[in-house]
Parts: C-alpha cells; sequence; structure tokens
C-alpha cells in the first residue's frame, strides 16, 4: 500500500502485540520487574476494564462484549471521519493512525483473552501511581495529543484568515 498511514496503524498494532507478547512470556511467570527503582517498572496485568485500569472494577459477564462494540464503533467512526480528512492535514491523519493502531491493539486482546494485557507501570515512590498501560494506551493518548494540536494550528489557520 502507497498510504504512509495504513503503514503506522499496521507498527503500532504489530508494537502492541509483540510487547504484549513478550509481557506474557517474561513477566507472567515472575509478575513484576523493577526498570528505574521507584519509577517505571513491568507488571502483568489484566485489564478487564478500558485505557489505564477506568472502570476495572465493575463486574459484569456482559463487560468484555460492550467494550468491545464500543471498539468497533470507534473504529468505524474513524475510517469514515479519516476518509473524509484532506491530504494536506498530516497531523490530523497521523493522529487518526495512530489512534486506529491503539485501539485495534486492545480490540485484538479483547477478542483473543476477554482483558487487555496492560506491563507499564509507572510510580513515583510511594506517593504516585499511575495505573498499568501499554503501547495500545500510549498510541491512543499520543493520537488524541496530536489531534489537539491539529485544532490549534486549524484554529490559528482559520484566525489569520
Amino acid at each position: 500500500m502507497r498510504n504512509p498511514f495504513f503503514w503506522v496503524t499496521v507498527g503500532i498494532f504489530a508494537l502492541d502485540f509483540a510487547t504484549k507478547w513478550i509481557s506474557g512470556i517474561k513477566l507472567q511467570p515472575v509478575g513484576s520487574v523493577d526498570i528505574i527503582p521507584g519509577y517505571l517498572g513491568f507488571t502483568y496485568v489484566h485489564n478487564t476494564g478500558v485505557a489505564f485500569g477506568f472502570f476495572n472494577d465493575i463486574e459484569s459477564a456482559w463487560k468484555p462484549y460492550i467494550l468491545s462494540t464500543i471498539a468497533l464503533i470507534a473504529l468505524v467512526i474513524i475510517a469514515l471521519f479519516a476518509a473524509r480528512v484532506p491530504r494536506s492535514r498530516t497531523i490530523l491523519r497521523s493522529a487518526l493512525a495512530i489512534i486506529t493502531g491503539g485501539v485495534m491493539g486492545n480490540f485484538m486482546d479483547r477478542l483473543i483473552h476477554g482483558y487487555v494485557i496492560d506491563f507499564i507501570d509507572f510510580h513515583i515512590q510511594d506517593v504516585f501511581h499511575w495505573p498499568a498501560f501499554n503501547v495500545a494506551d500510549s498510541a491512543i493518548t499520543i493520537g488524541i495529543v496530536l489531534m489537539f494540536l491539529d485544532i490549534i494550528k486549524q484554529s490559528a489557520v482559520h484566525s489569520r484568515q
């Protein structure tokens, strides 16, 4: 394919899949590994919620199906929107490709396991602890930030006209 944004999506999806696979092999037997003691580690976690563990505490047999359906709807909306984005909006097109790769990565986990594998564990000593996350969560977050940057850029362009 000639579309570089397609390859961004595939790259994010592949990186997410590979890191989750490796974390399952390396971390599942040991549980946790400190990378930077007191700040960063790898911890194998089954996340039944959404990004960064939100809604993890909600118990329902329907939750994996509902979250998978939401992911599918998001993918369709992103695809429909991306098809209408002008080629000149590279930041927005990149953002959508990155988000798509992340959504697909977590969606695949839900299909295969019924949960998402998280493994990046960021904390600051015992003062602050962010919920475990993965490459897909990071990609979705980065994509959203890029979307906001595109909005700011477009606002500046339109205010000059």
